[in-house]
């Protein structure tokens, strides 16, 4: 029997929310990953792990609040716990392989695309691990052609998100990228779920019990917290709202900016002494 699937039982609360919650993912992450290439290599790691760290758990808060609204009348849904921490696990550890990759190698050429095929895979693995996770009286099928679509735009916002860490110039330029990177990853669920069919068994009693509203919500609170701990960081780091210097780039050679200032001045002071000499040594003949 085929189930009716209703991904909007909320109306247009989840949605908005999801997206939200990408953008605010999307932010964090490309402000950490920019903020990285501004500082010596001892501290890149730590910038860089932060910036997957948000990225992931965004997209994966974002996947879950969209499953809030997601019904199939005639069934509950339950959700398997360590298989939806598990996707997390995915998304964060497959985004920080790109991020990684993109905040070492640049974002351009083969890194950019071997960074964005990667994260984009791990996107796309993140969703449908989560679907996974649900335990309903029916069985899941999904059109192919549908699922290919989506994993294609998983790894397109990937990509564009990838390439914008490493273009960023300032704070409201990067706003703009992590809206536009909310938009891909919203679109890229959103067309997850369209390929997606529920063939009931019909043998379960009628729908009872929880909502997954109330199933999920304790689940989303600790990547939540750590969201909010992540923009506290971000918006108290001193260099939150700079971009990536136009001089020669950090990530190869981090302390050019103070070095060559240095060499200014020893150039400076090194002549003002040969000056002087000279003009001594072409006054003395005339005293005697």
């Amino acid at each position: 029997m085929q189930g009716t699937v209703d991904g909007f039982s909320y109306g247009l609360v989840t949605p908005l929310v999801a997206y939200f919650m990408a953008c605010l993912g999307g932010a964090l992450g490309l402000r950490c990953t920019t903020r990285s290439m501004l500082v010596a290599q001892s501290w890149r790691p730590g910038w860089l792990a932060l910036g997957s760290a948000a990225i992931g758990s965004g997209i994966w808060t974002m996947h879950f609040v969209a499953m809030m609204g997601f019904t199939v009348r005639g069934t509950p849904i339950h959700y398997d716990k360590a298989m939806t921490f598990a996707s997390l696990a995915v998304a964060i550890v497959m985004v920080g392989v790109g991020i990684f990759i993109v905040g070492y190698r640049g974002a351009r050429g083969t890194a950019l695309f071997t960074g964005g095929t990667i994260t984009g895979l791990g996107i796309a693995s993140m969703h449908y691990l989560g679907m996974a996770s649900m335990s309903l009286d029916g069985k899941l099928e999904y059109n192919t052609v549908t699922v290919g679509i989506s994993v294609a735009i998983a790894m397109g916002a990937a990509t564009a998100a990838l390439w914008a860490a490493g273009q960023v110039r300032g704070f409201l330029w990067s706003v703009g990228a992590s809206l536009v990177m909310g938009l891909a990853v919203s679109g890229m669920h959103y067309t997850g779920m369209a390929a997606l069919s529920v063939h009931l068994h019909g043998t379960a009693e009628p729908a009872t019990g929880d909502s997954p509203a109330s199933l999920l919500a304790p689940m989303l609170i600790g990547p939540l917290a750590f969201l909010l701990l992540a923009g506290v960081v971000v918006m108290f780091d001193p260099l939150m709202v700079m971009g990536k210097p136009t001089v020669v780039p950090v990530e190869h050679k981090p302390g050019i900016p103070a070095h060559t200032h240095i060499r200014h001045s020893a150039h400076r002071l090194r002549f003002r002494p040969s000056r002087t000499v000279e003009h001594r040594g072409s006054r003395t003949p005339q005293n005697r």
